[in-house]
């Protein structure tokens, strides 16, 4: 009896025994052709497009200053750093020979000035003496005109009659050169005025020289770059050369980040939209700031020229400058500064969103493959028939993530939106509380439509994906 107790026990364990192996042999096969996956719930969330850049910090407005005569400087009355005011003297340069040519010129000009009224006062002269002629020239025309009428009633003499005659040609001719006294005083007096007027433009010309050799802020600032010292010899030349340049005042109550952006992101970029920069020297502040200015023109990243100046095109990568404005810039903000802005370019409030990684790239061909290869042989065959004349149709790439159903990747086609920091808007194609896979990176590239997945949980354990 004991042993047919002990048989029975020894069958019920192989038994088991037996169940536990085909249990274990079936979910090992099952298991051979899952895939392990990470996977997350589609969610309604506030996304940000963020576009960034980097560049340095620029004042808003700032002047160089440069030589505008040959000579050495005597004087720097400033040090970089120094705030100045708008007209406040900043440097003085030799001034010996254009103070002597002023002195020489006014000389010059005081003398035009005597001419000037010298040929007035012989104008004035001419003048009255025209006055007096014509009155001589009336007076003897009226007793020529008796004459003539006494002589012909025989009252005058002959000799009466000519005198007559004489004193009013003489009288004429006393007004003729009356009037080319006059005409010949103008024309002195025109010649002066000429004389001066070239004297006093020569003196403008010499006060010109001397003042350029004094050195005026043009604006309220900062010197923020002094690289000359007094006894240097100085030449007039272009922005920025050697022996031209000579300081540098920015006005640093209006401070901007100069940055660099993307030849791919600048077409989101726009006026006005709202951007928070960092400053290398600041790391632990971020300033607001607005975009206040826009490139037009397209810069060569290796070399920083614009391709304006160049003569062939180019395939190098390319930037464009974006200026922001800074809303409160630091006191203690320099120029040159290296900068980072975060330029948010559009926002959505509320909308599903997903993982970018979680997006991927499909053709056709390969969701129709697996889609025929899940379906009996007969129907299969009849797809594939079926298909033959759209093979460009096949080649078509699709945009889409992996949804979990069933234990298995069911690939779904999506149209985005705006791209934020880590997550991407779905426009459509999914639902609130799908279940997608968004990683890992490597699966993602490798995972085919309709293949059983399993879920990799928080512990590298894995368990069987649920719809």
């Amino acid at each position: 009896m004991a042993m047919k107790r002990s048989r029975k026990i020894g069958l019920v364990v192989v038994a088991l025994l037996v169940v536990v192996g085909a249990a274990s042999l079936w979910y090992q096969r099952r298991q051979a052709g899952e895939v392990t996956v990470q996977a997350g719930e589609v969610k309604r969330q506030d996304l940000a497009a963020i576009v960034t850049a980097s560049g340095e910090i620029r004042p808003r407005q700032y002047v160089n200053i440069n030589s505008q005569s040959f000579g050495k400087i005597t004087e720097i009355r400033v040090e970089e750093g120094d705030r100045v005011r708008r007209g406040q003297v900043l440097l003085r340069m030799e001034s010996v020979q254009p103070a002597a040519e002023v002195l020489g010129q006014r000389a010059s000009v005081a003398s035009a000035e005597a001419a000037v009224e010298g040929a007035q006062a012989s104008l004035r002269t001419a003048q009255a003496e025209l006055k007096r002629n014509r009155a001589d020239f009336r007076r003897s025309m009226l007793n020529w005109e008796r004459a003539q009428g006494l002589y012909a009633d025989r009252l005058i003499s002959e000799q009466e009659h000519d005198t007559s005659k004489a004193e009013f040609e003489s009288a004429r001719a006393g007004v003729e050169l009356a009037e080319a006294r006059i005409r010949q005083a103008q024309a002195e007096l025109e010649r002066s005025r000429s004389i001066l007027q070239q004297a006093r433009a020569n003196l403008t010309r010499v006060t010109d020289v001397l003042e350029k050799t004094v050195y005026t802020s043009p604006i309220n600032g900062v010197v923020t770059n002094l690289p000359v010292h007094a006894g240097e010899q100085m030449v007039p030349g272009i922005q920025n050369s050697p022996g031209s340049f000579l300081m540098t005042v920015a006005d640093m109550t209006e401070v901007t980040a100069e940055v660099k952006v993307d030849e791919t992101d600048i077409v989101n970029v726009h006026l006005g939209q709202p951007a928070e920069v960092t400053i290398d020297a600041f790391p632990d502040r971020t300033f607001g700031g607005r975009v206040t200015e826009i490139g037009t023109t397209a810069l060569v990243r290796s070399t920083g020229r614009s391709t304006a100046e160049l003569q062939t095109g180019t395939q190098e990568a390319k930037d464009f400058k974006v200026v922001i404005t800074l809303d409160d810039p630091p006191e203690a903000v320099r120029p040159g500064l290296s900068t980072t802005a975060r330029v948010t370019t559009a926002t959505r409030e509320d909308v599903l969103a997903v993982p970018i990684q979680a997006l991927t790239i499909r053709q056709r061909s390969d969701i129709e493959a697996a889609e025929r290869q899940s379906q009996p042989a007969e129907t299969a065959e009849a797809a594939t028939v079926a298909a033959n004349p759209e093979e460009e149709k096949k080649k078509e790439e699709l945009q889409g993530v992996f949804v979990i159903q069933d234990g298995h990747a069911h690939f779904r086609q999506v149209e985005t939106g705006i791209t934020g920091v880590t997550q991407i808007e779905i426009v459509s194609g999914l639902e609130e509380g799908d279940r997608i896979i968004t990683g890992s990176y490597r699966v993602l590239r490798e995972l085919r439509h309709l293949a059983p997945v399993r879920v990799e949980q928080p512990g590298g354990r894995g368990r069987g994906g649920t719809g």
